[in-house]
């Protein structure tokens, strides 16, 4: 089976790529270094021609508001355009949990804009909402700098290692179309600035970490369950402990 991947050579979509050709599949990672850029369409009727699956992984490189907005929704068109002309059987986005929960959050109120341009789209498909990444813990600690500390709020917090997350777009891949959204997170779930903390405290970073309710996350207010799936959810394999030591296996 062919699928391409917008967004291939970035975290998952690298990880994704790996495990579907271990399994013998035909996988076109693309990306704007291949030639193929969802934002000017360059490449994309070609990239796409004959796939089965499109994975969209694709993300805006500003955090900016209205930048990310404009990002998924002309990224989203583009794509969903080309996938329509070529008659593809599955789009697959990679998306946020809590996205629809948080409306003062610009990226999410902008993913939330990407899904519904999929579900209007016609086309069969499976949105992934995904917990923040392990891998994504220290730069989240960067972000939340306040002075010489780190504020955060106390809502509660699931990370997924990126692999997990990956196997997951993969097993999506070879599966039906799902028509709907699929929620996944990591194992275990704590208080948002304690699994921080922790992080911190593992890799030797000094920095104090404060409990802050009225802490924003990427600009927007967090509540307890705002981050975590409400419902059901597949949960990754990787708890925070063993992520951590891969991490450092492979540094």
């Amino acid at each position: 089976m062919k699928i391409v991947i917008i967004g291939g050579s970035g975290l998952i979509g690298s990880k994704t790529a790996a495990n579907l050709r271990q399994r013998g599949h035909e996988v076109v990672a693309a990306s704007p270094k291949s030639g193929v850029n969802s934002i000017t369409g360059e490449g994309l009727r070609e990239a796409i021609s004959g796939a089965q699956v499109v994975i969209d992984l694709t993300n805006s490189p500003s955090f900016e508001d209205r930048a990310v907005l404009e990002f998924f929704e002309t990224s989203g068109r583009n794509l969903l355009a080309a996938e329509a002309a070529a008659d593809t059987g599955h789009h697959i986005a990679l998306s946020i949990v809590g996205t629809d929960r948080t409306a003062d959050n610009g990226y999410f109120r902008a993913k939330v804009a990407q899904e519904k341009l999929i579900k209007a789209s016609g086309i069969p498909y499976t949105i992934i909402r995904a917990t923040q990444f392990m891998e994504f813990l220290g730069g989240i600690a960067d972000a939340s700098m306040d002075g010489d500390k780190i504020r955060l709020p106390p809502g509660l917090f699931q990370p997924i290692a990126a692999d997990d997350v990956a196997l997951v777009v993969a097993d999506t891949a070879l599966a039906a179309p799902r028509n709907g959204i699929v929620e996944i997170a990591g194992p275990e779930r704590a208080p948002f600035n304690e699994i921080v903390a922790r992080y911190l405290k593992a890799v030797g970073d000094p920095r104090e970490v404060i409990r802050d309710p009225e802490a924003r996350y990427w600009g927007g207010r967090v509540e307890e369950l705002s981050l975590v799936p409400l419902g059901v959810a597949r949960l990754g394999h990787i708890g925070f402990d063993e992520w951590l030591r891969r991490s450092r296996a492979a540094a």
